[in-house]
This record gives structure tokens, C-alpha cells and sequence, in this order.
């Protein structure tokens, strides 16, 4: 089963991860083919640092050892870690194009319906995004637009984008039926990821552009 490397040197491997295939295995037989075990299968040495939903695409870096796994993660908890995503969502959104706009909702387990997530100004998490509209298609009432998540809360962005009334196109999980049809899969995917390699400390920026 093929993977796409986009970049691997001895310490880490950066991969293109497709949608609709799981990061890590889950639970039960059905759930065991997934990004980790392709690359794994190439790269024995490969350990997870950070995942995507299964139906995000994008990109995805594996480090080639537990020191570099551990680097990787204190950069990712101290917000070192810089990634980007493009989607296309529901509506036209009224922001002037390329200038950017935060939202700060609060992001909590939707226990009753797990793994859904909902806002909650109480109990929720801090989670910020940044974003910004790239193109806006009139005649679909579409917009395509530029994602960073400050923090990483789970399904942060589907449910950022879903509360500010434009819930991407082919998302099950958040946005109406009518929605969710209009695409043959979830439109978001990760397209830039910035950080400092693990063993030299050089800043590294990989790129691969949305196939939609």
C-alpha cells in the first residue's frame, strides 16, 4: 500500500496523508490499516508525533526515534509547531479577502454523542483559529479559506467553522445534509507545516498544495 513522502531524512519522515484513512489504528480488525502501520512498514523506526481526522488530508510527521519523537512533542505543546490548512466551506463569508480574523470559542467532548464536539462557554476548552477567505465562488455560494489553528483541540476547525454558520463541504459530522453532499469527501486539508528540526534545530517549512 503506497504513501506518499513528501521529505525523510534520519530523523523524521513527512508524509501526505490521504482522506479517508485513519492516523493511528482503532479499535477492532475493520481499523487497523492506517498511516502509522504504511509507514512503519518502510520505516520500522517511524513513531507517531501528531495525527489528522481520518477524513482530513494532508500533512503528517513522523519522528525516526523517541528523542526526536519527545522534541517534537514539547514543540508541539509549546505552540512551535506552526501548520496551516485550506477548506472549502458553505456560504460566502463577508471578511475582505486574505485579511485575517480569530475565533475564540470554547471547545468541549459532546459526551452524549461522542466523538462530536460542541462549543461551550462553561466547560469548554480555550481554542483559537485563525482564517482568512482566498477565493469566494458566487455561483456554488462557496468560500474557499485559509486555516492555523493556535491550539489543537479535536475537531477544532470542523466545529470553529460550523459555529461561525460555514461548515465545510462533505463534513458528516458537522454540517447539514445538504452540506455534507456536495462533497464526495471532507474538503480540508493540511497544507503547510513549520517547525524546527529536531536534531539541528533548522527551521523547516514543507508545502502540498489541496487537491480540490
Amino acid at each position: 500500500m503506497a504513501i506518499e513522502i513528501v521529505y525523510q531524512d534520519d530523523a523524521i519522515v513527512v508524509l501526505n496523508k490521504p482522506s479517508g484513512l485513519l492516523s493511528v489504528p482503532g479499535r477492532g480488525a475493520d481499523k487497523q490499516d492506517c498511516l502509522s502501520s504504511r509507514v512503519q512498514a518502510v520505516f520500522p523506526d517511524a513513531l507517531v508525533v501528531h495525527r489528522l481526522d481520518m477524513a482530513t488530508s494532508g500533512l503528517l510527521v513522523f519522528a525516526r526515534s523517541l528523542a526526536h519523537q519527545r522534541s517534537l512533542g514539547n514543540a508541539f505543546a509549546a505552540r512551535e509547531v506552526h501548520k496551516r490548512y485550506v477548506a472549502i466551506v458553505s456560504g460566502l463569508l463577508t471578511t475582505p479577502i486574505d485579511d485575517w480574523y480569530t475565533i475564540d470559542l470554547p471547545i468541549i467532548v459532546d459526551w452524549p454523542n461522542r466523538p462530536l464536539r460542541i462549543i461551550d462557554h462553561t466547560l469548554g476548552k480555550p481554542s483559537t483559529t485563525r482564517y482568512r477567505s482566498l477565493q469566494a465562488n458566487t455561483q456554488d455560494n462557496t468560500t474557499r479559506v485559509e486555516l492555523e489553528p493556535v491550539t489543537g483541540r479535536s475537531h477544532q476547525l470542523r466545529v470553529h467553522l460550523q459555529a461561525l454558520g460555514h461548515p465545510i463541504l462533505g463534513d458528516t459530522l458537522y454540517a447539514p445534509t445538504s452540506v455534507a453532499s456536495q462533497a464526495p469527501r471532507l474538503l480540508l486539508h493540511a497544507t503547510q507545516i513549520r517547525f524546527n528540526h529536531p536534531s539541528h534545530g533548522t527551521p523547516m517549512e514543507f508545502d502540498c498544495p489541496a487537491g480540490f
